[in-house]
């Protein structure tokens, strides 16, 4: 087959008017920067990969899941002074999405799995008031929360840190710069202690807490690292996406 049957942006309306498939999954990422020595896709990248590679997993086991292209702009408003980063509203988020949905349930599809590589996308509440309208159940799953980043890491910062870095290292190796071309990736704390103690909250200002665009410190990433956790998330993922598949959306609880 010269194509992959699970990535409908390869697959032929030969292939796909007979595939039946039981699962879609949308990658959503962001255009941003990403430190000084990780690509601006980085975010789409990810989701890129870890979508085929989980619903690679999933379709080996006999589930019919289908990746959808990857929507490639996420929330940004925290970032519109650094050059090309893209917003997206969350607002225009909710209104692809319904559309999105809309053409699958009139297709015949019943599950839904929002991959999100982008730590400013929030599908939640989104999906809160989308799911009320619709017959296709719609699921979040941000990747980097699957597993215990603890066992994989060793600082956990939560942009273009050690885990994104060897995860790229790992994908992609040729669009990573040298280590010693990164940040420090250093996060300015907040003055005001609820802030600093994360029981409140407020968007960061991405120029505020950062020099570098980057928040955790890259400097003891290696490829092999990444190689560990990709394979782990994946394989965890496209459990998940298995288990999907052969669920009943309108029974789900024990």
């Amino acid at each position: 087959m010269p194509f992959r049957p699970y990535i409908l942006a390869e697959a032929p309306w030969k292939f796909v008017s007979g595939a039946a498939y039981d699962v879609a999954v949308l990658p959503w990422g962001a255009t941003e920067a990403h430190n000084f020595h990780l690509p601006y896709g980085t975010d789409v990248i990810e989701s890129d990969y870890i979508a085929a590679e989980s619903a690679r997993v999933a379709w080996e086991r006999g589930a019919k899941v289908v990746v959808l292209p990857t929507v490639p702009f996420g929330v940004n408003t925290t970032q519109l002074d650094i050059p090309f980063c893209i917003n997206m509203n969350p607002s225009t988020q909710a209104a692809l999405l319904r559309d999105v949905v809309s053409a699958l349930e009139g297709q015949g599809v019943r599950r839904l799995v929002l991959l999100n590589s982008h730590g400013g996308n929030d599908f939640k509440q989104i999906i809160r008031e989308l799911q009320p309208t619709t017959r296709v159940m719609l699921v979040q799953i941000n990747w980097w929360t699957v597993l215990d980043q603890k066992q994989y890491f060793e600082d956990l910062g939560d942009h273009a840190g050690e885990l994104e870095t060897s995860v790229m290292q790992h994908l992609v190796p040729d669009l990573v710069l040298p280590l010693g071309d990164a940040g420090s990736g250093r996060e300015r704390k907040p003055k005001i202690a609820g802030l600093r103690e994360r029981w409140a909250w407020t968007p960061r200002r991405w120029t505020q807490v950062t020099a570098d665009t980057g928040i955790g410190d890259p400097k003891a990433a290696t490829p092999e690292k990444g190689a560990r956790f990709f394979r782990d998330v994946t394989e965890r993922i496209g459990g998940f996406l298995v288990d999907l598949a052969a669920a009943n959306p309108d029974d789900l609880y024990e």
